[in-house]
């Protein structure tokens, strides 16, 4: 059996989203759509992780720029935006208009940024499409950009939570090989990753439980819901220091 192939896959998949919507719908259905109200609550995330305005943000799987758009306004120090797709992370770049900030597509599962010069490295649905070799491979890169006390975030799908085991059903359901991967995450794995990896868990949070504090008024999704005082993203969310 061949393995997944997640460039080939998500390469695809926004060519055909492309063919059928405008770019705008198009680059946000690509990421799985939400783009304000999942941008909005990574952006809460990380001001509850403890971002500063000056800080250094590494975002691999930037996509079309859900996070980045809210950062622009918060942000002065640096970002990195990082995604397989030149036609998503262009548009992050033309959507934030941080000439500043640097957006490009890397080789392979690497971070081709500094020892130690990142404040926080993000995987927001990123782990999700991934084999978990691929994963541990991009974890230990995020270590090595990580700075000491730093943050690693990412989000991952777990087989207990009835709304991930959906993705899983719809998976089984779904006869095209070339479809993107949907991966799950045990926590047992999480913890032996971190062990071998030198790095400490220091929180993980259940992905339908509210624990992301909404800083100002109220967060809508496209199906329009509406999420106030506490969010959660959907997936459940793990972050790591070094």
């Amino acid at each position: 059996m061949n393995k997944p192939d997640y460039l080939k896959s998500y390469t695809q998949k926004v060519q055909d989203l492309q063919q059928e919507y405008d770019e705008d719908e198009a680059l946000s259905l690509a990421i799985g759509g939400n783009f304000e109200a999942g941008g909005l609550l990574e952006y809460y995330l990380l001001r509850q992780l403890g971002l500063q305005r000056g800080d250094t943000v590494i975002d691999v799987g930037c996509g079309s720029g859900r996070l980045a758009f809210q950062l622009k306004e918060y942000l002065t120090g640096s970002y990195v935006g990082i995604d397989v797709i030149p036609e998503l992370f262009n548009y992050a770049r033309k959507v934030t208009k941080r000439a500043d900030w640097k957006f490009y597509q890397a080789p392979g599962l690497t971070i081709p940024e500094p020892d130690n010069s990142a404040d926080f490295v993000c995987f927001f649905s990123v782990l999700t499409h991934l084999l978990h070799e691929q994963s541990y491979k991009y974890l230990a890169e995020a270590k090595r950009v990580l700075k000491p006390g730093g943050k690693l975030v990412f989000s991952f799908l777990e087989f207990y939570i009835p709304s991930h085991w959906a993705v899983f059903q719809g998976s089984l359901n779904d006869l095209n090989p070339d479809s993107v991967l949907n991966q799950f995450i045990s926590r047992d794995g999480i913890k032996s990753w971190a062990q071998y990896l030198e790095l400490s868990i220091l929180e993980i949070f259940d992905g339908d439980k509210p624990h992301i504090d909404i800083l100002e008024g109220v967060v809508t999704w496209d199906n329009g819901a509406e999420m106030s005082v506490k969010g959660n993203l959907g997936q459940s969310i793990c972050i790591l220091t070094k």
